[in-house]
């Protein structure tokens, strides 16, 4: 295990090398689902709207309840909440696999499945964002989000391409039953590890209006205020490649779905590069978060006026380079800014802005691209995040100068906004 690189310094946390263990397992299996979802779904209705409506209903309970979610992490021992969350999981692609299997599955039980795989989403994502720091400590936050976005893209390239193996050998039902296996592994890295090294945050007390106070709690708090809305803006226009790479790359270059998975795998690269680099830093501030994301604009509007397939998937490595970039940094400054009792309702905010805003921006960027073409459709979250990233760099300035805490406020401040509602 190497210890004198300052990269991999989160991996000297025995219990963060079991995380990255069992979360790398259960994200290759998760897009081995992906992948056979939307597989399925084409293969019973030959519908790309039918497509879209199964994949907005994982996120509708996201974007509807991710408050609640939110609360219910700040309230309860994350490590309990997500081996409750994996174990849900399991039931609930063991069903759809079967279902599959036995030629039962229709597209209503599809979507019905999907969005209680949401549902508990809700829960999970929070509490799995937050207990990172739980893990590693607030010193090594932003190493250990990075070294963990480095395993999700790397999952993201193993994923896919051993669902393209397994269905083309025995078909769509084993992916779903795999990604079923695959929550075993989270299940036992949490059961292995040692709870007397976590760093266990102080839980939000019981009492009522506590959504509204984390509400409250990040309108007045800047720190948080502007990377949020920079996500949402950036989540809804820019992190929609669902969208905006099959348009590109079969409307600007007339490809077929190998061009688009070439076109997946060189963002996915350049995300593992940016997640390397990312890890190097040991300071990251609000104006971080803001770079990265003009960075990450600029090299989309760049991307959109690609001459050539080549230099295309060469533009789109270097997009992914930013796009996890800014994944991670903004996780970080969220994180070091909240205080404990507020992280699970923030990072459950971070969700609702990078992953529920797909229900929303989704249907819009198809729209550009259908009625305008495929290049608007990639350069408008170029444009929409470099001019939320540039608004937000021009506001950092009245923040401080130092790296943001890892309180940004008193427990006595934060109890007594809550006491106010």
């Amino acid at each position: 295990m190497p210890r004198g690189l300052p990269m991999f310094r989160s991996l000297q946390v025995r219990n963060f090398r079991l995380f990255l263990a069992g979360q790398g397992v259960s994200v290759a299996g998760t897009w081995m689902q992906n992948v056979a979802v939307g597989w399925l779904v084409l293969d019973l209705t030959h519908s790309g709207g039918a497509l879209g409506l199964v994949i907005a209903a994982r996120f509708v309970p996201l974007l509807t309840l991710g408050p609640w979610g939110g609360l219910v992490a700040d309230r309860r021992e994350k490590r309990r909440l997500l081996r409750l969350a994996a174990s849900c999981q399991i039931v609930i692609a063991t069903v759809l696999g079967v279902l599959t299997i036995v030629h039962l599955i229709a597209v209503w039980s599809l979507a019905a499945l999907i969005f209680a795989a949401g549902l508990v989403d809700v829960f999970d994502t929070p509490a799995r964002q937050t207990f990172i720091n739980e893990i590693v400590g607030g010193d090594r936050l932003g190493n250990a989000i990075a070294l963990n976005s480095v395993l999700v893209n790397a999952a993201r390239i193993a994923g896919p391409a051993a669902a393209g193996v397994l269905i083309s050998a025995v078909g769509v039902g084993p992916c779903f039953i795999v990604n079923a296996a695959s929550y075993v592994a989270v299940i036992a890295a949490l059961v292995a590890m040692r709870p007397a090294e976590l760093m266990v945050s102080a839980r939000a007390s019981q009492r009522p209006g506590q959504i509204r106070a984390g509400l409250r709690y990040v309108w007045h708090t800047p720190q948080l205020l502007g990377p949020l809305l920079l996500v949402a803006v950036s989540g809804a226009f820019a992190w929609e490649y669902q969208v905006t790479l099959p348009l590109f790359t079969s409307r600007a270059f007339d490809g077929d779905s190998r061009t688009y998975g070439a076109a997946l795998a060189s963002v996915a690269a350049g995300s593992i590069v940016g997640g390397f680099a990312v890890a190097h830093r040991e300071r990251i501030r609000v104006r971080t978060v803001a770079l990265s994301a003009i960075a990450w604009g600029t090299m989309l509007g760049v991307t959109s006026l690609a001459p050539n397939l080549a230099s295309a998937y060469a533009l789109l490595a270097v997009v992914g380079v930013f796009t996890v970039a800014f994944n991670s940094v903004s996780k970080t400054v969220l994180q070091a800014a909240s205080a404990e009792q507020m992280r699970g309702r923030v990072m459950a905010l971070w969700s609702i802005g990078w992953q529920g805003s797909t229900v929303v921006g989704a249907p819009l960027v198809g729209f550009v691209g259908q009625d305008f073409g495929a290049r608007y459709a990639l350069g408008l979250g170029g444009v929409a995040t470099l001019l939320a990233g540039a608004a937000l760099l021009a506001a950092s300035r009245g923040y401080t100068r130092n790296a943001l805490p890892a309180k940004s406020l008193s427990r006595s401040v934060v109890e007594s906004e809550t006491a106010s509602m």
